[in-house]
């Protein structure tokens, strides 16, 4: 196993020097409105860590070669190569755009993110990013020698054109109508540039989100054709054309030769494969053993499993050294991997009863049964790192933020001492246990029998659904120590496209989710846990949270514009939410995980965020 990992404290300083930098001088003039120069970049707090005219990202080997053949095995389907239709019964194909693993192969954003800051982008198909003190707008001026795939030059045009397409369809990806509903107006600015400006409902945060932004081809899709799938090869701006689709198979990608970002310093050293393929797989096992016959590449542990981890790698490849196992550090906050109660169910309306039975899930004994004490136990929403509120005690900032919530708030949480119980791993604990039945009696429930009953006689009983046999071990071991104390709750498998379903409708009383975890949470919290999103099918508020302090701290986090300020924020929110005790948070693994083939190849340095894909090339074998 090899290990590329910065000390902690190395981490910890560079994310310092990347967001603890102070707000960005902005020098406005007296016209029609408040300008400040046009820069190279643009950071959601402080300025951002690379200057105009860098090299490269430093997670990024100018020097790597290009050439060779990248496998990809994915599990999953698709039915689509329209990067923001989300009708398809499937999905978009892997790489086509915004892809979390692969970047953006075929459309690209208006400006590069970086995956070693925070919130930071740099220039791509925009040269410069203007904005104003009070972010009312954001304008981009683009680069004169973008181009699309087919050779035509990228315009002000078409960007606005994109933007008028996703801003009221409602069958494109809901973020961008979202985005785009706070903007008051598009339009070109001279000499090649365009402005974005605001109207009341924008935040500090929406020009980053716009940079974001795709572009497509103005004339490629109409009102219509926006919404719909299609197979039909697209015409992109980025490194690669598709070249072969399989639906449901396989998609193949071939380096443009003429891709007219390929010298700029933020794709520099990147994009490194003559051929990228992705081959899909409907059985994770067929999925592992295609990796074990070299049909792929890497295989990467995107949901990590320590029993295939330690297990799986006992053939020979791995013994001779041509496949390798390499773990990479991230400093991004732990993803949130838990039970989400349903709070809009009667019987978890209480929170101090979804915090009793929270407590009754054995931690201890799950890592040592199932996972061979792999995980680490999570606490709050952002463990792992320095947004977590998790043994910090709240600072004077915080305390004027949840001042009006205290009430809501657990002393133990504000004061930094909370953590979840920790049991004797036994699966039935008798101190927790009697805690937690404690508190149940504390809240009108009665034993009769062998069943826990409220004052109507009702017994305290729910279904817990899953979509997988993992998932359903550790449902049945949280039942099992749940039933010690007269709590009825039944498992439920059922098959993923079932489970959708019931999940977009909020049709469970529990189910095990995970959101992402990010270093720059903001206005995509809104649709996690904000009031508005309680009961809009699809949300992600599987909680179904309504809470008024939760979405004046969403706010808070937004409009912060200190790095001070956005941390301690987020630290409250993290207070509220743990006080609330809408799930019973379950564990992660503090690093990434990867095994590989010899030949594929990746830069020393490891961004912020962990691997980046794009980043690696093909090398000789060295067997």
């Amino acid at each position: 196993m090899r290990w590329f990992r910065s000390s902690r404290a190395s981490r910890d300083r560079r994310l310092s020097k990347t967001l603890l930098l102070g707000a960005a001088c902005l020098v406005t003039i007296g016209t029609e409105y408040a300008r400040a120069e046009p820069t190279h970049a643009i950071a959601m707090q402080g300025e951002p860590a690379l200057p105009a005219g860098f090299d490269h990202f430093p997670y990024a080997d100018p020097a790597a070669p290009k050439g060779g053949r990248m496998v990809y095995g994915v599990f999953g389907d698709f039915d689509n190569l329209n990067p923001v239709s989300v009708r398809g019964a499937l999905t978009t194909a892997r790489g086509i755009f915004a892809d979390p693993e692969f970047g953006n192969l075929v459309y690209e954003p208006l400006m590069q993110r970086s995956v070693d800051e925070a919130f930071t982008f740099y220039p791509l198909i925009a040269k410069s990013v203007e904005t104003d003190e009070e972010r009312t707008f954001v304008e981009f001026q683009l680069d004169p020698a973008a181009r699309f795939s087919d050779g035509r030059t990228i315009r002000p045009e078409d960007v606005i054109a994109t933007a008028d397409l996703l801003r009221v369809q409602g069958s494109v990806r809901p973020q961008y109508s979202n985005w785009l509903s706070k903007v008051e107006s598009v339009a070109r600015a001279e000499p090649n540039g365009v402005r974005f400006t605001f109207n009341d409902k924008a935040d500090r945060e929406l020009p980053l989100l716009l940079a974001g932004l795709p572009v497509l081809p103005e004339g490629s899709f109409d009102a219509e054709t926006i919404s719909r799938t299609t197979i039909a090869k697209p015409i992109g701006s980025g490194p690669y054309l598709v070249d072969r689709v399989e639906p449901g198979q396989r998609i193949v990608y071939r380096r443009n030769p003429d891709y007219w970002a390929k010298d700029l310093p933020s794709k520099r050293g990147l994009d490194n494969h003559d051929e990228i393929v992705v081959e899909y797989y409907r059985d994770q096992n067929a999925q592992f053993e295609a990796f074990k016959k070299g049909l792929s590449s890497v295989y990467l542990y995107q949901q990590p499993n320590p029993r295939h981890w330690r297990t799986a790698y006992d053939f020979p490849a791995v013994a001779e050294g041509r496949v390798v196992k390499d773990v990479f550090p991230t400093g991004r906050p732990a993803n949130l991997n838990a039970f989400f109660f349903n709070a809009r169910r009667p019987v978890f309306a209480d929170p101090k009863v979804r915090e009793a039975l929270a407590m009754l899930f054995d931690f201890e004994w799950a890592n040592a049964n199932l996972f061979y004490g792999a995980y680490t136990r999570l606490a709050g929403f952002f463990d792992n790192s320095e947004l977590s509120s998790i043994g910090r005690p709240a600072n004077t900032r915080e305390r004027r933020l949840l001042s009006p919530y205290e009430a809501s708030i657990d002393p133990s949480v504000l004061d930094g001492s909370w953590q979840p119980p920790v049991s004797d791993g036994s699966g039935a604990d008798r101190i927790i246990l009697k805690q937690a039945f404690d508190r149940l009696r504390a809240q009108g429930f009665t034993l009769q029998g062998s069943r826990l009953v409220d004052a109507d006689g009702a017994p305290l009983a729910f279904e817990i659904l899953v979509q997988s046999t993992d998932q359903q071990r550790i449902a049945l071991g949280w039942a099992r120590t749940l039933s010690r104390i007269g709590v009825s709750a039944t498992v439920r498998q059922v098959d993923d496209a079932q489970y959708q379903k019931r999940k977009q409708s909020f049709d469970y009383d529990v189910l095990i989710s995970a959101f992402s975890g990010t270093l720059s949470p903001g206005a995509e919290q809104v649709n996690r846990w904000g009031s508005i999103a309680k009961d809009r099918p699809g949300s992600f508020n599987y909680a179904g949270v309504a809470d008024a302090g939760v979405d004046a701290l969403i706010a808070d986090m937004t409009a912060a514009r200190t790095r001070e300020d956005f941390v301690s924020a987020v630290r409250a929110y993290d207070r509220l939410l743990i006080s609330g005790h809408y799930v019973v948070p379950l564990y992660y693994v503090p690093e990434q995980w990867m095994a590989r083939w010899d030949y594929v190849r990746h830069p020393a340095v490891t961004p912020l965020t962990g691997y980046y894909l794009p980043a690696f090339w093909i090398g000789d074998s060295k067997s």
